[in-house]
């Protein structure tokens, strides 16, 4: 088997109701899809959504990559030898992990069609399907709470607030949810690198009576011992997001107790393959996962929901980027049932629109 051509184009799909996390009010999704195409008429796709703010991507760099990296480096070669082909790729745009993770998914979606298996199976089929959370951006504290409940009512059980931007009205949005809510529903917080350790601390502190299962990147990416000083300081549990890029991070995070959860985006670790590898590192340490996902495609979801449902010591899904996105080219790749998750019964990643 060969790959005989290759193609990416942009597809971008406005979200029926935009929502504001720390640094930015999210409108749409801008996505980059890829198609590997075989001499056996077997055809892989693969999805990038390039989030400039965390791995300096955009969608422009990504087909700039395709077309002048990718296709030359890997026309002609066998797609079932994946190794061989992304270690090659890696040398070439390993500062680009949108890219790298597009390829690789249309490499699995090759080898889940070839094998004639869904790849959720072919990984290992530890599940057939998960719950996952969903997200509330930054909103005043009725609205979040209004919003909250009609999630709830539509069968979620567990809801990811987002903050950031003022840590006392952070607070107070989380404590009027849980009081909405009660005591059934899970909550998370995802404060997108927004506060320093002092406000973690004082958050954290506030928060107690809400239970919440984790506080996300509370601190800035790049300083991975500041996780580790909030880890030591506050009650509840500390994940890793935009501090989790490369394989290197999460040795980092793994070897220094750094945190308790890991946050594995497909697209932003650059595939599955590496965040297989980030997986068993985390297992190692005894540190929980969470597979989660941008604002991309249900072509792009659904490969971080294979990977959730082959492996035993994924904890948690934050599967929810495809949710709301209009004209969606790859929709029908989930399903979605009060509040979890399950593959189509589709070989691969569950995409094959007619040619």
């Amino acid at each position: 088997m060969r790959i005989t051509r290759i193609e990416a184009w942009p597809v971008s799909m406005r979200l029926s109701e935009p929502y504001t996390q720390t640094f930015h009010t999210y409108e749409a999704a801008h996505n980059v899809f890829l198609k590997l195409v075989t001499d056996r008429r077997i055809v892989g796709y693969g999805c990038a959504a390039p989030a400039e703010l965390v791995t300096g991507e955009t969608p422009e760099s990504v087909l700039e990559a395709i077309q002048t990296i990718v296709e030359p480096s890997i026309k002609g070669m066998d797609p079932l030898r994946s190794t061989l082909i992304m270690e090659k790729l890696r040398a070439e745009v390993f500062d680009k992990p949108a890219v790298l993770g597009a390829v690789d998914m249309a490499l699995f979606d090759i080898l889940g069609k070839r094998s004639r298996l869904p790849l959720w199976r072919l990984l290992g089929g530890f599940r057939s399907h998960i719950d996952t959370s969903i997200t509330v951006g930054i909103l005043p504290e009725e609205e979040t709470v209004e919003q909250t409940r009609a999630w709830v009512d539509g069968g979620f059980r567990r809801i990811k607030l987002k903050g950031g931007h003022d840590v006392g009205l952070d607070a107070a949005r989380v404590m009027q949810v849980r009081e909405a809510v009660g005591s059934e529903v899970s909550l998370c917080f995802d404060a997108n690198q927004g506060y320093t350790a002092e406000q973690t601390s004082w958050f954290a502190e506030q928060t107690i009576p809400a239970r919440l299962q984790f506080i996300e990147q509370p601190t800035p990416q790049g300083d991975l011992e500041l996780l580790g000083q909030i880890k030591r300081d506050i009650a509840i549990p500390v994940m890793a997001d935009e501090s989790l890029i490369t394989l290197g991070d999460a040795n980092r995070l793994a070897q220094g107790r750094m945190v308790d959860m890991m946050n594995v985006k497909i697209t932003k670790v650059g595939g599955l393959s590496t965040g297989r590898q980030m997986i068993s590192v985390a297992k190692s340490a005894n540190i929980q996962v969470m597979i989660g996902s941008m604002d991309e495609s249900a072509l792009g979801v659904s490969a971080g929901l294979q990977l959730a449902l082959a492996c035993p010591n994924v904890a948690f899904a934050d599967l929810d980027g495809h949710i709301g996105l209009e004209d969606d080219p790859a929709a029908e790749a989930i399903l979605l049932k009060d509040g979890a998750l399950y593959p189509s019964d589709k070989f691969g990643l569950g995409f094959n629109p007619p040619e």
